[in-house]
């Protein structure tokens, strides 16, 4: 499935943190504090937005709607969520 995101949105595909601990126990997603960062997928069509697909960036703690595309989770964010660039 393509999803476009419409006007000043972004979607960023989440990135997985497998958390151990230094015993070797394995900490589950549900315990683990949300990432706040990930991969642009798919840009809209405002041109104020200054990410490309391809690029790493940080956003808002809270921000955005996740969604679920081909069994993997994504996020549909404003561009103003958007915080910063990872090179």
């Amino acid at each position: 499935m393509k999803v476009i995101p419409l006007g000043d949105r972004v979607m960023v595909k989440l990135e997985k943190n497998e958390a151990k601990t230094a015993g070797g126990i394995i900490i589950p997603d549900t315990a683990q504090e949300k990432t706040q960062q990930g991969s642009v997928i798919a840009v809209g069509d405002d041109e104020a937005i200054k990410v490309k697909a391809g690029q790493k960036v940080m956003y808002d703690k809270y921000a955005g709607s996740q969604v679920k595309i081909d069994g993997e989770e994504h996020l549909i964010l404003k561009f103003a969520d958007v915080i910063a660039i990872i090179e």
